[in-house]
């Protein structure tokens, strides 16, 4: 396992919704601040500069489709979609928000990066919404009513590896 990094403090507190609707692609939008950070204006909506709204035109830029949902913070933005080519399984892009250039979630030692904490819960709601629904229809009237998402310690994995050499 490669060495341990530092990570920051992560306290993640819904900041909106919205649809973003092109054609038949459907997906729902949450916008998601992390707080308590330096640089707040990096990970806070009100503090960032940006417009939620220019994330759909963003996502209407990159011709974004199928159906699912988008975890949008000021710094990256998350597409989750149900795999057109298999609807059981859900595909992520990423892209940074301010100018929607695509992100590599490809990581070391051949992992991928799935989600933050945020992103999991919201993930969680939103597959088990679409396992329950015997439509879209029925799949897009359900939101997560996810709240302050907080990671108690963000030093547990660096203490345990150097505790268990």
């Amino acid at each position: 396992m490669d060495p341990i990094k530092p990570a920051n403090t992560y306290a993640a507190t819904p900041a909106g919704a919205a649809t973003f609707r092109n054609g038949p692609h459907v997906f729902k939008v949450y916008y998601v601040d992390i707080t308590g950070r330096e640089h707040p204006e990096r990970y806070e909506w009100a503090l960032c500069g940006q417009s939620r709204d220019a994330v759909l035109d963003r996502l209407r830029a990159a011709h974004i489709e199928g159906v699912g949902f988008v975890v949008s913070f000021p710094h990256i933005t998350k597409v989750f979609r149900f795999a057109p080519s298999a609807e059981t399984i859900m595909h992520v892009r990423a892209f940074r928000t301010p100018d929607f250039e695509p992100i590599d979630l490809q990581r070391e030692e051949g992992y991928l990066e799935f989600a933050c904490y945020a992103e999991a819960i919201i993930a969680a709601d939103e597959y088990r919404f679409w396992a329950e629904a015997r439509t879209v229809e029925e799949y897009l009237r359900r939101t997560s009513e996810w709240r302050d998402a907080i990671i108690l310690d963000h030093t547990k994995l660096g203490s345990y590896v150097a505790a268990h050499p």
